[in-house]
């Protein structure tokens, strides 16, 4: 069994901070939790793991800041709800006192607060009949919400009409039928062993989309092969079949998931929220998979042409960055791409400067055409790598098979990427 699975020492009377679903988790399989505003958590897979601890000093602009170790627990609160709690691990101080948690929920203070509310109720001594008929409505709410929850996550393509009034990060909280469903399957699986193990090693990330008030995420599967070297032959034809029957054996890329938040895309001028999965990702023709990145950069009104330029310009630089790892192989990663979708004021084109003090909100949501408006001010744009569960290199000294050269599968991915965003660029009147 590898170390990275034994039972490990948790630190005595350390707190337990109370883990979250990650609303922007995009595609994968793997539950991405949520540990503060700027930190993610997710099951420590030991390849991974050490690619974060030995990855290239050029390659750390590309990746998310890896913090460190930490052990999960599966528990019950008082209430009986399901939860996952992180703790540090016996000797690491420095793990969690490192990490801002000052948004974190502690467990004690979980249990502080159901505690609270059973109080309440027996001090306003609230008729009996009055409390069962709540359970009961809660209930049927609760089996109402599962029952729309199974049928989401059969859905594809999903779009929600937002309200343009009040916190839209809020509103997106519990439309990623994704996010949950990885998150309800972590649940289920650590429920299930918790007779025989009740501790896993997590890992800290950066949260990549913490910075952006409405973040567009666009995960894209990188390179021509998906299957990891240590894969069954099962495992391998399956996975060589999925890429035959879509865009990535064509162009060396393919959509994996969209959303706002994970894999959503926010529609500023209609007020809609799109959620794409990979499983649509996958049924993508070549033109299809042009068609998608437009969505992705399209808010409804206009095309987000300011973000197309900062975008080429990393997908280039990552590309050259990656030519000069020898012997790297980035099996089944995924590339994210990250914009803020809030909504900005916008001027006209032509405008001078006089007119642009005189243009108010109204008088372009009026006279705007596709592409007769642009937000004012600049707009970052983000591109990382992500998912190294199968990464293979031969400093990895454990490995049966040793690569030569650059990855040219991912490599191809990524000129086809820069080729695709170009000629939308170019179509667009860039």
């Amino acid at each position: 069994m590898s170390p990275a699975f034994r039972a490990m020492d948790v630190e005595p009377r350390a707190k337990g901070i109370l883990l979250e679903p990650f609303v922007h988790q995009v595609g994968g399989h793997s539950c991405v939790l949520r540990f503060n505003e700027t930190t993610l958590c997710k099951p420590l897979v030991p390849r991974e793991h050490q690619f974060y601890e030995t990855l290239p000093a050029e390659m750390r602009k590309f990746t998310p800041q890896y913090k460190g170790v930490v052990s999960v627990r599966f528990e019950e609160d008082e209430d009986r709800n399901l939860c996952l709690i992180a703790y540090p691990l016996k000797g690491d101080h420095g793990t969690m006192d490192s990490v801002d948690n000052s948004d974190c929920e502690p467990k004690s203070k979980l249990l502080r607060w159901t505690n609270k509310k059973h109080h309440v109720l027996e001090t306003e001594k609230i008729p009996k009949d009055w409390v069962r008929q709540h359970r009961k409505e809660e209930k049927m709410k609760s089996h109402k919400l599962e029952e729309e929850f199974e049928w989401l996550k059969k859905s594809e393509v999903l779009y929600y009409s937002v309200e343009k009034k009040g916190n839209v990060s809020s509103q997106l909280k519990h439309y990623n039928p994704w996010s949950m469903k990885c998150h309800q399957q972590q649940l289920q699986r650590m429920k299930e062993n918790a007779k025989h193990r009740n501790q896993y090693k997590f890992i800290l990330l950066e949260n990549l989309t913490s910075r952006y008030e409405v973040p567009c995420v666009l995960d894209l599967k990188m390179g021509t092969r998906q299957h990891g070297d240590d894969a069954s032959e099962e495992k391998a034809a399956n996975q060589i079949r999925k890429c035959q029957q879509s865009t990535s054996a064509v162009i060396g890329v393919r959509v994996c998931g969209m959303q706002v938040r994970g894999v959503q895309v926010y529609q500023a001028g209609s007020g809609q929220l799109m959620f794409m999965n990979k499983y649509h990702g996958r049924k993508l023709s070549v033109q299809g998979f042009k068609e998608a990145l437009f969505q992705f950069f399209h808010n409804g009104r206009y095309l987000r042409r300011e973000l197309l330029g900062p975008v080429l310009r990393k997908l280039t630089e990552l590309k050259s960055v990656l030519e000069r790892q020898e012997s790297y192989r980035f099996y089944s990663s995924s590339l994210l791409v990250i914009y803020d979708g809030k909504e900005r004021p916008e001027v006209a084109l032509d405008s001078d400067a006089e007119d642009l003090e005189d243009l108010s909100e109204e008088s372009a949501d009026e006279s705007a055409g596709a592409y007769a408006y642009k937000p004012i001010g600049t707009s970052s744009v983000d591109v990382r790598m992500i998912d190294f569960a199968h990464t293979t290199c031969r400093l990895y000294g454990e490995d049966s098979v040793v690569h030569e050269g650059q990855d040219a599968g991912y490599i191809f991915g990524l000129q086809s990427l820069i080729d695709i965003v170009t000629e939308i660029s170019e179509e667009s009147g860039e």
